[in-house]
């Protein structure tokens, strides 16, 4: 959803391991994997964040093929999901930081339409997650609430 409006931004990013079988230089267990993804996640981190730590520092390039299942199952399993996903509470926080932006500097007409392209991302994306049930059903993006969270 990076360059849904634009063709220039979103080009970099990391390559995905090409075989999803577990890589045979893993010596940590499934287990203690599961024991890390619980501690990075009640110290606050994403499961994106999760995922680069875990990358860098532990050297287990996905989690997927070693446990079986997703990262997001294993957080419902231990019941650390968060309300909100994550992309979609990082776009929500872009609108909310870009609308902090155009009330100091009234004048930047330019940012009132990414203001809008960005508002339309929330309400894509809402209306999927809606759909499969992972959030509410009568959720809705306000910008004058999206401010107060």
């Amino acid at each position: 959803m990076g360059r849904m409006h634009t063709h220039r931004h979103g080009k970099s990013h990391s390559i995905r391991p090409v075989t999803l079988r577990a890589p045979s230089w893993i010596t940590i267990s499934p287990k203690e994997i599961e024991a890390l993804i619980v501690k990075y996640t009640k110290d606050g981190l994403t499961p994106s964040q999760i995922g680069i730590k875990l990358r860098d520092q532990h050297s287990i390039p996905l989690v997927k093929p070693i446990m079986k299942k997703s990262m997001s199952q294993i957080l419902e399993e231990n019941d650390l999901k968060s309300e909100m996903p994550e992309d979609l509470g990082n776009i929500v926080n872009r609108a909310v930081g870009l609308q902090k932006h155009l009330k100091v500097n009234r004048g930047d007409n330019r940012n009132v339409r990414s203001l809008e392209l960005i508002e339309a991302k929330v309400h894509r994306l809402s209306v999927y997650y809606k759909r499969i049930g992972r959030i509410s059903k009568t959720w809705k993006y306000k910008a004058v609430v999206a401010q107060l969270e």
